[in-house]
């Protein structure tokens, strides 16, 4: 099924396991002659599947120096970047597509290479949230106005905040308080408020297993291992609740920018919290840093004038596969130095799934998770060159392309801004099972034995309770 013909040309910068994973949906879905498509990579990641397809493959790595020179052949008025790459600047390449006239969707905001990690810059100016900020910047040049672009809009970020809307639409409707669909960030932000939701978090259990173990020395995950590696040694950070009491020990508030969030003096894969889906219950996630923590927390904020009347707190809450737990505990023991070996695991998986949702607390239910349930075989079955957790990411890149294609002069939005109901349409096939799941579970459930801890019992939903120490 062909959701939307397209006249311009496509350039995919960057084709590791996500950039190969989407671009069988893209020739599925999208009208468009083959020959209009051009990839462009910095390795030789990808060449066999291009070559599979038939797509003109070019092994180049974008600096600062050559940017301009590199895609300003590919790339004029009416055409499509679609960024998936890593150590680019996604402001630049913003920049350069809106100078050329050309549509744009990533599924994160990067730095420069380097940037996550340069001396010079403070945690702070080195975060997501300054990433998003630096972003954010440019759309408020000529806001609403110039060629679409998406950002963040993979799984999540992206997939994770249509998933939000279709879960505060269910608890309306499952408390007796549903009504109009909410037509704008105000209404969508009145409507979390009026349901009492205090804590949302993207929580996500991989249960992935390959037919091979983890070695010494390698670092094995379901998806890209230099993406997940470098969020991972980010700061945590976090979205911040107006229900919240007191900032965590080693909590910091930016002093630039919405206000939305804060950061933790922790990196990501080094901070844990608890938290539940329906098949695992209760689990330990890793507080991986990532833009929608930042950007759902955001537009679900309430103000009267310059009083803040009302936000959830947002977070990831992540459990991968159990091969990239023991990856993440000896990267740690490395003083997080990357191993000398990587594998990403794709056909060597023998079971398992991933259980990706959005987990909304402190509401007249209690807990509510709502999300998706792909197996590997449903992935291998829907889609050649993913696995389950690849396929959520692509379909959510497939939705979005989609949707700016349809949309062509939006300006910079971020997946909260877009239709989530027409992406949600486009997304859904490649999803597995969609379910969602009530809970009385809280992060106070079977504490205090052996190990008593200081809690907040009065508040369950308090960061403090969640937070693993």
């Amino acid at each position: 099924m062909k959701h939307v013909g397209f006249s311009g040309r496509l350039m995919m910068l960057g084709c590791g396991s996500i950039g190969q994973g989407v671009l069988p949906l893209i020739l599925r879905h999208i009208d468009m002659p083959r020959e209009r498509i051009t990839i462009l990579t910095a390795d030789s990641r990808g060449r066999d599947v291009a070559a599979e397809y038939g797509i003109r493959f070019i092994e180049q790595p974008v600096t600062r120096d050559n940017l301009a020179d590199l895609l300003t052949p590919l790339l004029g008025r009416g055409d499509f970047l679609l960024n998936l790459s890593v150590d680019v600047s996604s402001v630049a390449l913003i920049r350069l597509c809106r100078d050329l006239g050309a549509l744009y969707l990533d599924t994160c905001i990067e730095p420069w290479a380097g940037g996550y990690t340069d001396p010079s810059l403070t945690p702070s100016q080195r975060s997501n949230y300054a990433l998003r900020e630096s972003a954010l910047a440019v759309a408020r040049e000529n806001p609403g106005r110039g060629p679409t672009a998406v950002l963040t809009h993979g799984a999540n970020p992206g997939l994770v905040s249509h998933l939000v809307k279709e879960a505060l639409l269910n608890i309306a409707r499952d408390t007796g308080a549903a009504g109009a669909v909410p037509a704008d960030r105000a209404g969508w932000a009145a409507l979390a408020q009026r349901l009492g939701v205090k804590v949302i978090h993207i929580a996500e259990r991989d249960t992935q297993v390959a037919d091979r173990p983890k070695q010494v020395g390698e670092f094995v995950n379901t998806w890209s291992i230099d993406g997940f590696v470098g969020e991972g040694c980010q700061p945590s950070e976090l979205g911040w609740g107006t229900h919240e009491k007191t900032l965590p020990p080693d909590g910091h508030r930016h002093e630039f920018g919405s206000g939305a969030a804060i950061y933790l003096l922790r990196p990501g894969a080094g901070t844990r919290v608890r938290s539940w889906t329906p098949l695992q219950g209760p689990m330990h996630g890793f507080l991986v840093t990532h833009s929608e923590s930042i950007s759902i927390a955001d537009y679900y904020t309430v103000r009267e004038g310059e009083a803040l009347r009302y936000r959830p707190t947002v977070h990831y809450a992540y459990h991968p596969c159990d091969d990239a737990v023991l990856s993440l505990h000896e990267i740690a023991g490395r003083n997080w130095q990357m191993q000398p070996s990587q594998r990403l695991m794709m056909q060597e998986i023998t079971a398992g799934r991933d259980e990706l949702g959005v987990l909304l607390m402190g509401h007249a239910r209690g807990a509510y998770w709502y999300g998706s349930r792909l197996t590997i075989e449903e992935a291998r079955r829907l889609a050649p060159h993913n696995n389950a957790t690849s396929l959520q990411v692509t379909a959510a890149v497939l939705a979005g392309m989609v949707w700016a294609m349809e949309n062509p002069a939006a300006g910079i939005l971020e997946p909260d801004q877009i239709d989530h109901a027409r992406c949600m349409e486009i997304m859904r096939p490649y999803l597995g099972e969609m379910a969602g799941a009530y809970s009385d579970w809280t992060p106070l459930q079977d504490r205090g034995f052996p190990f008593p801890e200081a809690l907040d019992t009065e508040d369950p939903w308090q960061f403090r309770n969640f937070r693993v120490t």
